[in-house]
């Protein structure tokens, strides 16, 4: 069995393994970190070597942490993701590179034909009717995105919607409400299947499913950025965007990521009910300033630095040229009208 765990940020963690009797036999860690001293691989390799195949990520983390001792030094990696390659290589896992990527960036959608095309893809590639996707959000128009999860009246000032013509839709992942204005944010979603995160916790798969972003900010759009868990992309200028995650039962899993480019902070605050120590940590900490750490930190226009996005994708993991097929825009449509265009969604919970 093979498994592969690129740290975020770090260095590749590999490992192969036989299972023997129900325990681990045969264990090989390898990759391109940096371990001192050299004996301190076989020490990992014997720790792990016996240990139930069933084994969680905890249990593999700590044995590796007591085979170390306290005198090795790792660099790049850590227990954790050699525990993490480990239930890879158990869960037969996927990589970036065993699926074909397809690109889907079309023209602006309405908000509730976003949440609808969301749950359509991650439908599809669950049943296997679509290859895993990257796809890039244009918006028709304003609105705010609440989590699954969220209280509509305690995250949404109806009165100050209604004033500047904002729609509120809700999505099917948790996490935190989103202020959209066209042109102002990037948005992506990846539907990819759970293959690709299996051995993970939701934790990891945030920070791994991005790492493609924050590649592509600190080598192509000269933005030094990282992960903050749980889920936000932050740099030296401040947050940068948040991410939400949806795992279906069917089989696949929806990552989406909205970033701010340029926001009208006044016009936030009077939709949505935040307080001002939550805007700091995206930036600002002024009502009257903007919220514009991407536009600020790389001088460059929106549509230049989603170009310089999707070419990375493209260079790191392959990336074929999509559009939505009759069937998803027709199936999406339906959900509009069935699901994400109703009231009775949104305000699922008052």
């Amino acid at each position: 069995m093979h498994g592969e765990y690129k740290v975020p940020g770090g260095k590749l963690v590999v490992a192969d393994l036989d299972v023997a009797g129900g325990v681990l036999a045969d264990v090989r860690v390898s990759g391109d970190f940096f371990l001192e001293p050299d004996e301190a691989l076989d020490a990992i390799n014997a720790a792990l070597t016996g240990l139930p195949a069933t084994a969680d990520t905890r249990v593999l983390a700590e044995r590796v942490d007591a085979g170390l001792g306290p005198d090795a030094v790792l660099l790049g990696f850590s227990a954790q993701a050699v525990a993490i390659a480990v239930r890879r290589a158990l869960a037969r896992a996927t990589e970036w590179h065993d699926h074909d990527w397809h690109l889907v960036h079309e023209g602006p959608q309405d908000p509730a034909m976003h949440m609808a095309i969301d749950e359509v893809l991650a439908v599809d590639v669950a049943a296997g009717r679509r290859p895993p996707t990257l796809r890039i959000w244009e918006w028709a128009k304003p609105c705010v995105v609440i989590g699954s999860f969220q209280s509509l009246r305690n995250e949404v000032d109806g009165e100050g919607a209604h004033r500047h013509g904002i729609e509120v839709v809700r999505r099917i992942s948790g996490g935190g409400a989103m202020f959209i204005e066209p042109g102002n944010t990037i948005t992506y979603s990846l539907y990819a299947p759970t293959s690709l995160i299996d051995g993970m916790s939701f934790a990891d798969s945030y920070a791994y499913l991005d790492d493609w972003v924050l590649g592509a900010f600190n080598e192509d759009l000269g933005v030094r950025a990282w992960y903050q868990p749980l889920n936000d992309i932050t740099s030296d200028g401040g947050k940068i965007g948040g991410a939400a995650q949806k795992r279906l039962a069917t089989g696949s899993v929806l990552h989406h990521v909205t970033m701010a480019y340029d926001i009208d902070a006044d016009k936030m605050l009077e939709v949505l009910r935040i307080g001002r120590e939550k805007l700091s940590d995206k930036g600002t900490t002024s009502a009257g300033k903007r919220v514009d750490p991407l536009r600020r930190q790389t001088g460059l226009p929106r549509t230049e630095i989603v170009d310089r996005m999707v070419a990375h994708f493209r260079r790191r993991y392959g990336l074929v040229n999509d559009t939505l097929t009759a069937n998803e825009q027709q199936a999406a449509a339906d959900l509009v009208a069935t699901k994400f265009g109703t009231a009775e969604w949104t305000a699922r919970i008052p």
